[in-house]
């Protein structure tokens, strides 16, 4: 990838940002509200409590309607036959009096008219009154009537608030968008599942306990069944393992299908991910893996779903005892009772007293895990130094990389005996570590304001991780943990002492057909908009569920918002299980329009933005290229099952992803040849990561939100013209653009020289006029 193209991708993805977060900040003027943009609502997602009204601005995010203000040469002013031309000058000032008066603002609430609402309409009005040639007849009238004195100022606000409906369409559907986002009963979606009595057994127990094997075995004995995992690894596995044992089991992942049988007839039983679980087909037995995943701030809905909807006699649930309580709850509400099995750990697993302090004291079947990529290749870099052969696993890795590292360490003829990888280890590889050593026991995480922080790893997180150490039937069976920084260890040991907190809250999302409905009376919302709202007036039964976080999907309609697309289409599209980098999304753009002038996506339409044959990568930014080229290749297959006749090709796109795994593969085992042709131990700066992406789209978002929330007072305290609260206070416009990525702060200083140079030639100019 050139530097020009990574500069073109990244500039794609922040003109996207400043259409939305510069234009709400330049249309907040109180002049022009017909302009106002919708605001992003500040909900607590991933936190499990839902934001109310209260809480954020909802009617924020509704966007005012235009109306057009000019008439026909051939209509007929009705009015102005009758009573004659309104003085328009007088007009001004009875208008300005109707805005003054508190007693109407109270009763605009009423009808749904907040202060900000109601503000905007009311200068949409006064526009429309002042700049139309032709008004209603009857608000005509009674308008000359007012001027003539004969009337009262209150007698403009039914005509008034006619305008504000046809502005604001919601007002008048605002009950039935909250009764289409009632998620308070989400057991209640699934009939296939409440037709029936379902047996639920909770198998529940740490890594390295038995417990799903115990649930798979079970599976395997039924007629028929499905397993739902987390990971497209653990499906794949669970897939092979079936086949190998006799029980004949078809895969189905969001981007792939495969059938036990040669002539593609469906078996009766299935391995997929959580997310493509269908509610529909009936099983004997379901497997419902990694249970706790229901409280994932981004994906917990699919387990939610899962729970809820299988359509099985017996659904087999796998995962920590601290989602125990919460499965309970939610099976109060379908009926059905849970029988709970516990499960020990069937090796020993000991914690350290001492660190591990250098890389000097490694050791086979040592596995490093860290919370970053420049941890991996600061790690990498010593090993090396130290002639030592590693594998690598972080997140980024395409599946079959994945398990090729994992192969290459588990093998005891292989020299490669030491693992780096991220806490991407913590489920959906079999790995045969005898020591988990923890680089560093800080995790970064984005808030809701797109800050960067650093939080000490949860129990949860330990546990899972550092579970991994000593695997039943393996060469390690008694597993150790440790930390590489002695400081650490005491906080590492205190985490691991303490106890899971049960969960809570599971996480739910919108279906299609509550967006189609929220669509249907809000026609002139965009995708992210109707998301946005629905995501604000949603109720939830707050004490077992919260609103999933939906960034992704609110980036994606906004990046293909002036792509013509059906809503349907839109919808799938916003769907797509994509990484927010600049490259990606900006290629994910091409592909959308190409669907919209109905041309297909064929693979050579994809090679040549792709760049195909891919060459082996000889910096790390190239590598990190190449990984997103697979995410893309990922996105094309997802769709191809979604919209076969558009994406033809999804067998030699297939193929094509075979052939850059291999490549892939070949730059991670020349990481460190990688690095330092690099020369830099981190990513490329043209390439922005996920990471990095989710911190500066979250800020956008944040600053989004200031630019649109207002306290509005009671009309004696505010003016039509009303000036910004804080004064001084508010910041300046360059820190604006600075804060948003707009602008940097040589373009800053470039302005400024130029800016004086104009200044100064006026002033000459000025000088010599005088």
């Amino acid at each position: 990838m050139s530097a020009r193209s990574g500069k073109t991708s990244l500039k794609l993805v922040q003109n996207i940002w400043s259409r939305r977060v510069v234009g709400k900040w330049q249309r907040r003027t109180w002049n022009d509200p017909l302009a106002l943009s919708a605001s992003y609502a500040t909900s607590k997602k991933g936190t499990g409590q839902k934001s109310n009204g209260k809480e954020q601005n909802t009617n924020s995010l509704f966007q005012p309607l235009t109306i057009p203000h000019t008439s026909t040469s051939d209509d007929i002013n009705v009015g102005k036959e009758l009573v004659g031309k309104l003085n328009k000058s007088e007009l001004f000032g009875v208008l300005s009096n109707f805005y003054k008066q508190q007693k109407l603002w109270k009763l605009g609430r009423t009808s749904g008219l907040d202060g900000q609402l109601y503000h905007q309409a009311y200068v949409s009005f006064k526009q429309f009154c002042m700049v139309s040639e032709s008004l209603p007849a009857d608000l005509h009238i009674v308008l000359s009537d007012i001027l003539g004195g004969s009337g009262h100022v209150d007698d403009i606000y039914p005509y008034f608030l006619r305008h504000a409906k046809e502005i604001f369409p919601h007002l008048e559907c605002m009950e039935d968008l909250k009764k289409i986002s009632d998620l308070r009963q989400p057991a209640n979606w699934y009939p296939n599942a409440r037709s029936i009595q379902r047996k639920i057994v909770f198998h529940a127990g740490p890594t390295n306990s038995g417990k799903t094997h115990h649930a798979l075995e079970r599976l395997m004995n039924a007629k028929s069944g499905v397993y739902c995992g987390p990971l497209k690894l653990l499906a794949t596995e669970v897939f092979y393992k079936s086949n190998a044992n006799g029980t004949p089991c078809d895969l189905v992942t969001g981007e792939e299908r495969r059938y036990a049988d040669p002539e593609q007839n469906p078996a009766s039983h299935v391995a997929c991910t959580i997310e493509m679980t269908s509610v529909t087909t009936p099983f004997e037995v379901a497997i419902i893996d990694e249970v706790q995943m229901l409280r994932d701030s981004s994906r917990g809905w699919a387990w939610t779903r899962a729970l809820l909807g299988v359509y099985a006699q017996e659904v087999h649930v796998c995962g920590e005892a601290a989602a125990i309580s919460m499965v309970e709850e939610m099976m109060n509400d379908t009926g059905e009772e849970v029988e709970v099995r516990r499960y020990k750990r069937l090796t020993s697993l000991t914690v350290l007293e001492t660190a591990l302090e250098s890389f000097d004291n490694v050791e086979p079947g040592d596995c490093f895990v860290c919370f970053s990529k420049s941890d991996i290749y600061h790690i990498t870099r010593k090993l090396e130094q130290r002639n030592k052969q590693f594998a690598v696993i972080y997140g980024g890795l395409p599946p079959g990389a994945k398990l090729t590292q994992a192969q290459r360490f588990n093998d005891p003829n292989d020299p490669c005996n030491i693992l780096v990888a991220t806490d991407a280890i913590g489920m959906g590889l079999n790995l045969s570590i005898r020591r988990i050593i923890f680089f560093n026991v800080t995790k970064p995480t984005i808030n809701e304001k797109g800050e960067k922080e650093m939080d000490v790893i949860s129990t949860s997180q330990a546990l899972q991780v550092g579970g991994r150490a000593g695997r039943y039937g393996t060469q390690y069976e008694d597993g150790f943990i440790t930390t590489f920084k002695r400081d650490d260890l005491t906080i590492l040991t205190d985490r691991l002492r303490c106890h899971i907190l049960p969960i809570e809250q599971a996480g739910l999302h919108p279906t299609a057909e509550q967006i189609e409905l929220f669509a249907f009376h809000l026609p002139k919302a965009t995708m992210a908009n109707i998301m946005e709202i629905f995501t604000s007036i949603c109720r939830l039964d707050d004490n077992k569920y919260f609103m999933c976080n939906n960034d992704s999907f609110i980036l994606l309609a906004d990046a293909i918002e002036h792509v013509p697309l059906d809503l349907r289409v839109r919808y799938v599209f916003c769907c797509s299980p994509i990484q927010n980098t600049p490259f990606i999304i900006s290629t994910f753009l091409k592909i959308a329009k190409q669907f919209s002038i109905n041309a297909p996506i064929t693979l050579e339409w994809m090679c040549n933005r792709l760049g195909w044959p891919f060459p082996s990568p000889k910096h790390m930014a190239d590598l990190i290229h190449l990984e997103q080229v697979f995410d893309i290749l990922d996105v094309y297959l997802w769709l191809s099952y979604r919209f076969p006749d558009m994406f033809p090709d999804n067998v030699h796109i297939r193929d094509m992803q075979q052939a850059l795994d291999e490549v892939i593969q070949h730059g991670i085992i020349n990481i460190v040849k990688l690095l330092k042709a690099q020369d830099m131990p981190v990513s490329s700066g043209l390439l922005e990561d996920e990471y990095d992406f989710q911190m500066n789209y979250r800020k956008r978002k944040t600053l989004a939100d200031k630019a649109t929330a207002h306290d509005w007072d009671e009309p004696e305290l505010v003016s039509e013209d009303r000036p910004q609260k804080g004064g001084s206070k508010t910041l300046r416009l360059t820190d604006e653009l600075l804060a948003k990525g707009i602008l940097t702060k040589q373009m800053v200083a470039r302005l400024q020289k130029e800016f004086s140079k104009s200044q100064r030639r006026k002033f000459g100019q000025s000088n010599n006029s005088e």
